[in-house]
């Protein structure tokens, strides 16, 4: 992609951090590798409600064959599944901590995403956290922050386009799956 007023590559649209923290949380390769790796996903902070955010993704990730674990204090089932009040009561191993809460909790959350030997935390879109994803890090799990675990997926699964979305990559061809 160019450059100059309103362009931008794919990897800074709609980002919040800095260069050097894009660098270090969004590397395409990580990302891959956490998609790759990841069977279950603990999402926090999956909300009730079918127009938020967070219950489209449960949904398509839950299509897409990846077990959701639903955390959030006050329900009883999200999506069909089994909700849990925290990281701590699943009794099950988690492959990714999703995050979908403010970024004040994030670390508390990071914690726990170790504790439970989680492989991957991942911070959705407009959640920054430095001190979460340096607990994360320096605990060895993948760290992605401020992207959305859908939208990835879909850029390289090749099924980004099933809601509009542009994948950054121009080609007649359907996108190769790169996990």
């Amino acid at each position: 992609m160019g450059s100059g007023p309103g362009l931008a590559c794919d990897l800074t649209l709609n980002s919040i951090l800095t260069p050097v923290l894009q660098a270090k949380y969004q590397d395409q390769n990580q990302i891959r590798r956490a998609l790759a790796q990841t069977r279950t996903i603990a999402m926090v902070g999956l909300s009730t409600n079918r127009q938020k955010a967070s219950y489209f993704v449960a949904t398509y990730l839950k299509y897409m064959g990846y077990r959701i674990i639903p955390v959030h204090p006050k329900a009883d089932v999200i999506i069909g599944e089994k909700v849990y009040p925290s990281l701590h009561d699943i009794p099950e191993p988690v492959d990714m901590v999703d995050v979908f809460r403010p970024a004040a909790e994030c670390p508390a959350i990071a914690r726990q995403a170790v504790e439970i030997g989680a492989k991957a935390l991942w911070l959705q879109l407009r959640i920054v956290s430095e001190e979460a994803a340096q607990i994360a890090d320096d605990a060895g799990l993948i760290v992605v922050m401020d992207r959305c675990v859908k939208m990835e997926h879909g850029r390289y699964d090749g099924t980004m386009h099933w809601v509009g979305m542009n994948t950054g990559i121009i080609t007649a061809k359907r996108a190769r799956r790169w996990f």
